[in-house]
């Protein structure tokens, strides 16, 4: 059977790595449609040479938060992937109407059109920080299994309306899916990281202030644990979801729970990483910031057999020496000065 990838939030992080993948098993008349308003994924040399070197992809510009914007899709899809969305904790910090508005009517639209399309298959993609709430007060356990109870903990803290538009999502998902006959999976992202990831988390946000030749050092959170999960991992546990049959209907963390790291221990690697050496000034975490984050993927894991392949010294590694390779693109002291002042850096 010819297949038909749409890829919603195709230029961003997780979407270039994911569909650099798709690409590369792409059979004779497939096809791999990325979408993109380009406010967080740019359209920079990196798409441009996917784009030219895979003849079989193509690319539309488009803001699917817009009335009437999936009109431009034509046909109906095999495999639809919804990674569009505003993230990151400082819009949801300054933005979060935004947050919340842009997040809720892409999911709306997207499974309005997956109805009128006759589309078969959609990923949409949760966060964590879905539940973060009910970490903050000691209902859910770690490492944390799709189960567990689902609170907002401070509804006045704008922190949490990523987390509300992301619980929303995939309330909407569930039931849109089961009352339209619609083929949904549903994966909550646990500290994924790599190339090309922005500047506003913690692995990259601290190289390149090392590289800068800051020091000390401020890093806040350091006694704070995270799991962090390499993207090809993160690409490699989607492809095996969208295409388990079982896997329909359900919710699955997506993440490493093999390593891990608290962000003191953290800061070595990165620093091996980076060639450097400098002394270290500790702050603080932020408020409605979690201790501990660390999925239980045993759900995942025995469905799809899914078992992460890069350590976290190998992938904080490429993805130090990414950086340094591309550091003149993330020279706006500005949005690094901000990252750090508010500890961001470590929260997603």
């Amino acid at each position: 059977m010819k297949r038909r990838y749409l890829l919603l939030g195709g230029t961003g992080f997780i979407g270039l790595h994911l569909a650099r993948q798709l690409a590369s098993s792409l059979g004779s008349g497939d096809e791999l449609l990325i979408v993109d308003d380009h406010s967080r994924g740019a359209y920079d040399a990196d798409v441009e040479a996917f784009l030219a070197g895979n003849p079989q992809v193509r690319s539309l510009h488009a803001d699917l938060s817009e009335p009437g914007a999936f009109s431009v899709l034509d046909g109906s899809f095999t495999d639809v992937y919804l990674l569009a969305a505003v993230v990151g904790v400082h819009n949801a910090e300054t933005r979060p109407a935004d947050v919340l508005r842009t997040n809720t009517v892409l999911v709306l639209g997207t499974l309005d059109w997956m109805v009128t399309s006759r589309s078969q298959r959609l990923f949409y993609a949760s966060t964590s920080e879905a539940y973060a709430g009910g970490v903050n007060i000691g209902v859910v356990p770690i490492p944390t299994t799709e189960t567990v109870p689902m609170v907002i903990d401070d509804i006045t803290n704008p922190r949490f309306s990523y987390a509300i538009s992301k619980l929303w999502g995939e309330a909407a998902v569930l039931y849109w899916a089961e009352k339209h006959g619609v083929e949904a999976v549903t994966g909550r992202f646990h500290n994924v990281y790599g190339p090309r990831m922005g500047a506003a988390h913690v692995i990259p946000e601290l190289a390149l202030r090392m590289l800068e030749g800051e020091n000390p050092l401020t890093v806040r959170s350091v006694d704070q644990t995270r799991a962090f999960c390499y993207v090809d991992d993160a690409v490699e546990a989607m492809l095996g979801l969208m295409g388990t049959d079982n896997a329909v209907g359900e919710t699955f963390h997506i993440g490493n729970d093999a390593e891990e790291v608290r962000i003191g221990d953290l800061v070595p690697l990165v620093m091996e990483a980076a060639g450097v050496s400098c002394d270290i000034r500790t702050l603080p975490p932020p408020p409605g910031s979690v201790d501990r984050r660390c999925p239980d993927i045993t759900k995942l894991r025995v469905l799809t057999g899914f078992q992460p392949n890069v350590s976290l010294s190998d992938g904080v590694q490429t993805t130090v020496c990414w950086y340094r390779e591309n550091r003149a693109n993330f020279l706006d002291r500005a949005q690094t000065d901000a990252t750090a002042a508010s500890g961001r850096e470590n929260q997603q």
